[in-house]
């Protein structure tokens, strides 16, 4: 539905009830429903703001446009309400994790990071077909049966040590 209404100001019941083309006992009963809490004036007269028009123009976007009826657009209006309670809610975690992470990181000293070991490689010997544990030096596995029968760590052999010898 294209916006019917000016960018400020407050209106009254009439007024919007021209407006939006509407009676202006529906807009009484979107009140006594829940709907649309407009304000009041000192002569007890509804005013309507910006924000109250622009849920207006969602009621009767569920209710012209999608059949909507009245519990139903309360029940959709209450999901709307506790998504966004929500979205605001993820936002105020994603914030609050993003500057957790922001000030450990700069909190970190720069020696606290890990410090690289070197890891022990697996190399075949040619001769024997065992493979044999050089520290420092990295290198491909023949085979898992290959590398754990006759594999040596140290001065002694994994295949030996396996069979209890």
């Amino acid at each position: 539905m294209a916006t019917k209404r000016k960018k400020q100001g407050a209106y009254m019941i009439s007024a919007v009830a021209e407006m939006y083309e509407i009676h202006p006992q529906t807009l009484r009963l979107y009140e006594r429903e829940g709907l649309l809490l407009p304000s009041r004036s000192e002569g007890n007269t509804r005013l309507y703001t910006d924000e109250d028009l622009e849920r207006l123009e969602f009621i009767l976007n569920l209710a012209r446009d999608l059949g909507v009826n009245i519990a139903g657009i309360a029940i959709v209006l209450q999901m709307r309400e506790r998504m966004e309670e929500m979205n605001r809610q993820m936002q105020g975690f994603v914030d609050y994790v993003r500057t957790e992470m922001l000030s450990r990181i700069q909190q970190q000293q720069p020696s606290a990071g890990l410090v690289p070991m070197p890891r022990p490689a697996f190399v075949p010997q040619r001769a024997t077909g065992k493979v044999v544990a050089i520290p420092g030096k990295a290198a491909a596995l023949p085979g898992k049966a290959a590398a754990l029968k006759g594999a040596v760590v140290g001065a002694k052999s994994v295949g030996k040590a396996a069979k209890g010898k």
